[in-house]
């Protein structure tokens, strides 16, 4: 078998990313996402996407993701590669100098559709393989107005905290016993106020004005959470839900989630994304109750 060579792409030849051709099975293809670079209109840059030639043909590649204004990639976006062709894949991961989660998406009920299982899995191996662990599963929802807008409970009371160390010490509260895997990842590596450091980044990363951010009160005065609506760069999306651990047991994430709706739709939202860990059952059943239904799954590798 023939030397691969691993490399970039250049803006002069980014037509190489379509020559590798694949069943759009899983990934960003099932969204219908295309492949573009800036210099194309895109969203991918060219010196960000590596591929794996043997004799010449394109047998694997890679695409990273980030903003506009990021400076480093945040996430590994689309990973393919010809049949036959996963060790190419794995050191294509392994030569290429960019380091991200990869979040493979794939349909829902996916384990139960041979085809798309063995493709799922296919990735899974290789991306394991070319250095990578599965962190957790993830259902992603898609609320539209054919879902119906759930009424609020009317239990809490939301006001805004510009302060950022106000919202830093409420995070803290609610850090301690979290369900999501990636905050708890966060943790267990740099403690609590790593974690912190962490979602604050995000929150202030995304393209939404930080005044929408809303921390919930009980009537009597009481410290609930916090509910972020907020847009990512493809739109509206339920940035964050967090109760603090004193506070759990009550359902309040299901008001908080119900209220984030509420403002991004009287912010004129038709569309709203959201995601949560399939182990974390609460959350899973809080979005089932306010009509989100699940669009995507999600396995996120780190």
């Amino acid at each position: 078998m023939t030397d691969l060579v691993i490399r970039p792409l250049t803006e002069g030849d980014a037509q190489l990313f379509h020559d590798l051709r694949v069943p759009p099975l899983v990934g960003r293809a099932i969204l219908g996402h295309t492949y573009a670079t800036v210099g194309q209109g895109g969203e991918y840059r060219p010196d960000w996407t590596w591929v794996a030639l043997r004799a010449g043909r394109v047998v694997a590649r890679a695409a990273w993701w980030a903003g506009p204004e990021d400076s480093a990639p945040i996430a590994l976006d689309w990973f393919d590669f010809a049949e036959g062709e996963a060790d190419a894949a794995a050191e294509l991961l392994r030569t290429a100098p960019l380091r991200t989660e990869y979040s493979l998406l794939a349909p829902p009920g996916w384990r139960d559709r041979p085809e798309v299982r063995a493709a799922a899995r296919a990735r899974i191996d290789a991306a394991v393989a070319g250095g990578l662990e599965p962190l957790v599963e993830r259902y992603r929802y898609e609320w539209t107005p054919e879902c119906g807008l759930p009424a609020r409970p009317g239990r809490l009371e939301f006001r805004p905290e510009p302060d950022d160390a106000a919202v830093e010490e409420v995070l803290r509260r609610i850090m301690p016993g979290s369900l999501d895997a990636h905050d708890r990842r966060a943790s267990e590596r740099g403690g609590v106020d790593a974690a912190v450091r962490e979602l604050m980044d995000f929150l202030s990363w995304c393209p939404s004005p930080r005044e929408w951010w809303r921390l919930a009160w009980t009537p009597g005065g009481e410290l609930v959470g916090i509910q972020v609506p907020a847009h990512n760069p493809n739109g509206p999306c339920v940035g964050y839900i967090g109760v603090v651990a004193e506070q759990r047991g009550h359902g309040y994430a299901y008001d908080l989630l119900v209220e984030c709706t509420h403002d991004l739709v009287e912010r004129g939202a038709t569309t709203i994304a959201a995601a949560t860990d399939q182990p974390n059952l609460p959350m899973a059943a809080h979005f089932a109750r306010a009509g989100y239904p699940v669009t995507q799954e999600r396995i996120d590798l780190v």
